[in-house]
């Protein structure tokens, strides 16, 4: 059975089953802040989960369905192996207090058996066995023997069954996994052998989610309003079990574009296996990155444009050479996902030179030369032992010097390995850890206030950077009156001088544009607009139409400016307290940032 009839059959039988069905939302989730991109199906469903939102008002339905393209980085050192992979889909089923345990078990059951008419001989159950105050799902260990033999129906704790959040707050609760014994053979184990064993016997199939708890920031466990159904069965192991395949990398999903790949012969021998695994690799990052490319996400240092980054250049990591064939990656993909993301073609071109630009840049990384980078930081370091890297003998980095060069100039571990240099993995991934973290607290100080606290601005600078900051939000819904609601912010900067900004669009502006957007700014000072504030939960803002900048992670109370009824926007302030205040505001500049991001330059008078 092909992927587009197991896509088909799924959404058939839920239909048939009184479920609405709903199209898959973006891989860059635009309404949740907990993270950065879409890690699960049921995602776009969760103010309804926490009972923010009605789903009978708002959907028109309590029993839905979807086929959701997901992208996880949790598993990214597993990709090659025969069952992960960064970007994959997930079909699933949600129930809003309609339902519970016995029918999402009963719905599950019946769609492998009678639909797929999979022999449920290989199949086995788990579900929580208790945990830490959590009690014993003993109700979900009783249904499933309505359908299996005890002895297959296995608990296991928090870490094997208990879901969520998708993120540090949300909705969670404890979950009962359906897998499928590949061998029927057990391990040295023995009788231990058991689902969730890594011996590779068993394969994890459908996750069955009942969703009755949410933690809040401060990590409390509450009762949901209502008990809730998520359940996610991955397209691609789903595929591999139909299709009678021994990996995902065989499927239909993915079998022309691992050949696209194999067909260069900087892969060496075929059947070589660290050569088949590189070519996992690469053939599961570059899908990963056209389908993060076609949902607007774009090359860059932060947030998703470093994940998109990151799995790029991994998976040009894995050739020999750097002369990489993108056009046939990417129609190998777009053919493959034509009926189901008929978007990927229509963003092909985009895709293709958003690639092309980045694989270029990386060319010239690829280039450096790491001696002579070493050599300027142990000068920077006022070292004198070690002023250069001479000869094999002298091929070892410490991890600082690894992570500064990948850090400053960014060639991977991977490549410098290559190079033939080495370097302790632990200390270096530490370091990483430790950057990340560093980045996240520069992030939270960033937007709590535009650097108005730093001691080098006098008052007259903090004022100038008030004025500065409400014309930022003004600017932010003149730039979507006049180009489009694909507008989003993507960073800002201010400084007493001037205000930079930073949004998507894909084109560069024209005198004309940019006029009337100056001219709309304007107009909106001389109407000296109420700039007031108000408290609210995030989704309940964002519902409301407030503007957020996505890349940035807000907490469940956000403060909401507005100005007049003209603009409204998530932001810690301060602002001025009308816009009569900001003065008289000018486009100095216009110009590309970066692949998809355009920057403009402002000052006030």
């Amino acid at each position: 059975m092909n992927s587009n009839k197991i896509r088909e059959q799924f959404i058939n039988y839920f239909k048939k089953n009184k479920h609405k069905v709903f199209e898959s939302s973006s891989l860059w989730p635009q309404d949740d802040p907990s993270v950065l991109l879409t890690i699960a199906g049921m995602q776009q469903f969760k103010p309804f989960f926490m009972g923010i939102l009605n789903p009978e008002k708002e959907l028109q339905s309590t029993s839905i369905a979807s086929v959701q393209r997901c992208f996880r980085t949790s598993d990214i050192e597993e990709v090659g192996d025969k069952i992960h992979n960064t970007f994959f889909e997930m079909l699933g089923n949600f129930s809003f207090g309609q339902y519970f345990k016995d029918e999402a078990i009963k719905l599950a059951w019946n769609f492998l058996i009678k639909k797929l008419k999979i022999n449920k001989k290989f199949l086995w159950t788990t579900y929580f066995k208790g945990e830490k105050g959590l009690k014993k799902d003993i109700e979900t260990f009783e249904v499933w023997q309505k359908y299996i033999d005890g002895e297959k129906i296995i608990g296991f704790g928090k870490k094997e069954n208990w879901w969520g959040p998708p993120g540090k707050t949300g909705p969670c609760g404890p979950s009962s996994e359906i897998h499928y014994d590949l061998t029927g053979q057990p391990c040295q184990k023995g009788n231990l052998c058991k689902p969730n064993c890594q011996c590779g016997r068993f394969i994890e199939l459908w996750n069955l989610v009942f969703m009755q708890y949410h933690i809040n920031s401060k990590g409390t466990l509450n009762k949901l309003p209502k008990n809730n159904i998520d359940t996610g069965l991955g397209l691609e192991r789903l595929a591999m079990i139909l299709q009678k395949k021994d990996n995902i990398f065989a499927t239909d999903l993915f079998n022309d574009l691992v050949n696209t790949i194999i067909i260069d012969k900087s892969f060496g021998n075929s059947n070589d296996y660290e050569d088949v695994i590189r070519s996992r690799i690469a053939a599961d990052h570059m899908k990963g990155s056209v389908f993060l490319l076609a949902d607007n996400v774009y090359f860059s240092n932060k947030e998703q444009g470093y994940v998109l980054r990151k799995i790029f250049r991994r998976a040009l990591d894995q050739y020999l050479h750097s002369n990489v064939n993108l056009e046939n990656i990417v129609d190998s993909v777009c053919e493959t996902y034509k009926k189901t993301y008929p978007h990927l073609i229509k963003k092909k071109q985009n895709i293709l030179s958003s690639l092309q630009k980045e694989l270029n840049a990386y060319k010239k990384v690829l280039e450096i030369d790491v001696n002579e980078i070493v050599s300027k930081i142990n000068k920077l370091k006022h070292q004198t032992k070690r002023l250069a890297l001479k000869g094999p003998s002298s091929r070892k980095l410490t991890a600082q010097e690894a992570f500064v060069i990948y850090s400053t100039y960014g060639l991977s571990p991977e490549r410098l390995k290559r190079k033939g240099f080495t370097f302790d993995d632990e200390s270096f991934k530490k370091l990483i850890i430790k950057h990340q973290q560093l980045s996240r607290d520069n992030t939270n100080n960033k937007f709590g206030g535009h650097g108005l606290n730093s001691k080098e601005w006098s008052n007259e600078d903090r004022q100038k950077i008030i004025r500065l900051h409400t014309a930022t939000h003004l600017l932010h819904q003149a730039l979507r009156d006049v180009l489009g609601l694909n507008v989003k912010q993507q960073g800002s900067d201010i400084n007493p001088e001037r205000l930079r900004f930073d949004f998507e669009h894909s084109e560069k502006l024209t005198d004309d544009e940019k006029q009337k957007i100056e001219n709309i700014v304007n107009e909106k000072i001389k109407q000296n607009l109420p700039v007031t504030k108000k408290e609210m939960k995030y989704l309940d803002a964002i519902k409301d139409g407030a503007l957020a900048f996505f890349k940035e992670k807000y907490p469940e109370i956000v403060n909401v400016y507005s100005v007049g009824q003209y603009s409204k926007e998530l932001c810690g302030g301060p602002h001025v307290k009308n816009s009569g205040e900001i003065g008289s505001f000018k486009i100095i500049s216009e110009k590309s940032s970066s692949s998809g991001i355009r920057r403009i330059k402002s000052i006030v008078k």
